[in-house]
């Protein structure tokens, strides 16, 4: 998935950063501490380096594996501090705004809520040896710790708030303004997850195109202001009588479209009836109403076929059977004969 790749990556980029930043002070004289010290920071960052790079070779990263990742990173800054001469001076709190930004952006609020404990936790014991004074270690703790908590606390708020941005926007790119029903983008997205369903449970897939009886008239003699309350109308109506798992959609004007699963014609044709009458009872506050066409057509999905273009091929019967619908004296339903999809001939592609 896109999110976790992106995760691994970050958190890879983290730790090679991380790593070689540190590695420096192997090359720097009077910061590490001779013998154990030195040895020790040295390993650390060849594991920081070598996580890193596992990480980004495997190009994903589990939500509780990042949560694993924040809290070793807390403990790694544990470990230089231990390791470093002056402390104070190589060592300050700020190495943890690296797992306090990582935790802030992937990780859920109880675990930064653990992480931020944590990371106080180890500003106490990393600090603790370099004061003498309480007071002073108290309040050195509190303005590191304080920070750190308060800069992943705010970019997490950030966060969230673009997560909510992000998927109101991408909710509104599938619905329609007016009516709020879906739009062909999402009925175009939910094919798939459809035709699959249809194969696996054996199923057939129906569509239903419902069109608006004289609605034009409507618009002409009442006003479009009328016009889109009777659209609302409707789709209130047709959203009551819908089965949850189909899906309604306005794909264009006064026509609308339904797509769900049926065991065969009839029950299509059940269900498109009762479309037909909830539209027909269906009335604006002001007492407004309109009658729908509804054509139906049915299709048992196979194998290998594109569902995408197979939903439109089903369509364009259903459309079909729904001017049939309209020549036979509108406010009714008629069914269409789908037949399975052929490859053209050669004369039908160049008449």
């Amino acid at each position: 998935m896109p999110d976790r790749r992106l995760a691994a990556l970050t958190v890879a980029a983290l730790l090679v950063t991380g790593g070689l930043m540190g590695s420096i002070n192997l090359l720097v004289d009077g910061v590490l501490r001779d013998g154990a010290g030195r040895w020790a920071y040295g390993a650390t960052m060849l594991t920081l380096l070598a996580l890193g790079a596992s990480i980004a070779a495997r190009g994903r990263v589990s939500p509780r594996h990042t949560f694993t990742l924040v809290l070793l990173g807390d403990v790694v800054y544990l470990v230089v501090v231990l390791c470093i001469d002056d402390p104070l001076r190589y060592a300050t709190p700020l190495m943890l705004l690296f797992p306090a930004l990582v935790a802030a952006w992937f990780l859920e609020l109880r675990q930064l809520c653990v992480h931020m404990v944590v990371t106080t936790a180890v500003c106490l014991a990393a600090l603790w040896p370099s004061y003498d004074n309480p007071v002073g270690l108290g309040v050195q703790v509190g303005v590191s710790a304080g920070m750190l908590s308060a800069a992943s606390l705010g970019v997490f708020l950030l966060r969230r708030r673009v997560e909510r941005l992000l998927a109101a926007t991408e909710t509104l790119t599938r619905l329609d303004p007016l009516t709020g029903l879906f739009n062909r983008r999402y009925l175009v997205e939910q094919a798939p997850r459809i035709w699959r369903q249809a194969r696996r449970d054996g199923t057939r897939v129906t569509a239903m195109v419902l069109d608006l009886d004289h609605f034009k008239r409507l618009n002409d003699e009442f006003g479009h202001a009328v016009g889109d309350r009777v659209l609302g109308a409707v789709a209130r109506a047709l959203q009551g009588t819908v089965r949850p798992a189909d899906v309604l959609a306005r794909t264009g004007g006064e026509e609308l479209v339904v797509l769900g699963l049926v065991a065969d014609a009839a029950e299509a044709g059940q269900l498109a009836e009762r479309l037909r009458a909830a539209v027909s009872a269906g009335r604006t506050d002001d007492g407004y109403g309109v009658t729908a066409s509804v054509g139906v057509a049915v299709t048992r999905p196979e194998d290998g076929e594109d569902a995408v273009a197979s939903l439109w091929r089903l369509v364009d019967q259903a459309d079909a059977a729904m001017y049939e619908a309209k020549r036979s004296g509108r406010d009714r339903v008629a069914t269409a004969a789908v037949p399975r999809a052929r490859a053209p001939r050669p004369e039908e592609t160049t008449a």
